[in-house]
């Protein structure tokens, strides 16, 4: 076989031309295929199995503070407290664990037995003024929320400043 039947011609003014009795045809086909299957749509997310298996151990987390506390709420669905731990260093707090997913099925054809797990870690600047010593954590339907009062120092109004106009 030549040179020239292996690779596509290029005439002047015109696009590349494969030619399907090409030897290299399929091999291109299946290439384009890889790619458009690669980078489907506008998001080019080529490994969003993993991805998505890596997000379930990211847990949501919100914060809401008023004048006398902060709390943060963790989702955490089927998880059990005995997996989760919190802790607060200095202005950070910390939640971490491990979750761990067992799937069985047992049908008359066939036997499936899926195991996953892994750690998570999320960590959360907390404002200042915080009492750390007085927090508490609750767990209850897959939900984590720790409550944090704020010092006496904090809870202090602020001073509203007069703001004075030109005439």
């Amino acid at each position: 076989m030549a040179g020239k039947d292996v690779v596509p011609k290029r005439q002047e003014g015109r696009q590349l031309v494969r030619h399907k009795d090409s030897p290299l045809f399929s091999l291109w086909s299946q290439v384009d295929r890889v790619f458009d299957d690669f980078t489907h749509g506008f998001g080019i997310r080529p490994f969003r199995a993993l991805e998505e298996k890596l997000d379930a151990f990211t847990p949501s987390v919100d914060l809401i503070e008023d004048e006398k506390e902060v709390s943060i709420k963790a989702e955490l669905p089927g998880m059990d407290e005995k997996d989760i731990d919190v802790s607060i260093t200095r202005d950070v707090l910390t939640i971490s664990g491990e979750k761990k997913v067992e799937e069985e099925e047992n049908k008359k054809n066939y036997y499936r037995m899926e195991r996953s797990f892994g750690s998570f870690q999320r960590v959360v600047a907390l404002p200042e003024g915080i009492d750390a010593d007085k927090a508490q954590a609750e767990f209850k339907k897959g939900v984590l929320t720790v409550t944090i009062p704020k010092t006496k120092e904090a809870q202090v109004a602020g001073k509203k400043i007069p703001i004075k106009a030109e005439k």
